[in-house]
């Protein structure tokens, strides 16, 4: 593969990778790659990302009151048959 050049790198940033580098005893190039690999995803990580996120736009949408008709029609499922736990 055809190497990557960085330029004008601020100096703290460039601080901070070598000293993730040190702590972790890895090469600042594997540090590097692996800074970018958490940063943009393959589509593997994608579309588990998708799917462990659909559902936000949902969270904390409920009224209290949508809340408790939700939880009532849910209520007859919670209560447990002493017949099937014996």
């Amino acid at each position: 593969m055809k190497p990557i050049t960085l330029r004008n790198l601020p100096p703290e940033l460039a601080r901070r990778i070598r000293l993730k580098a040190t702590t972790e005893r890895t090469s600042l190039n594997q540090t590097v790659r692996h800074l970018l690999e958490e940063s943009v995803p393959g589509p593997e990580k994608t579309r588990k990302r998708e799917l462990q996120h659909d559902l936000d736009r949902l969270a904390g949408c409920w009224s209290e009151e949508e809340a408790a008709a939700f939880d009532a029609a849910l209520s007859s499922q919670r209560q447990i048959d002493p017949e099937l736990w014996k």
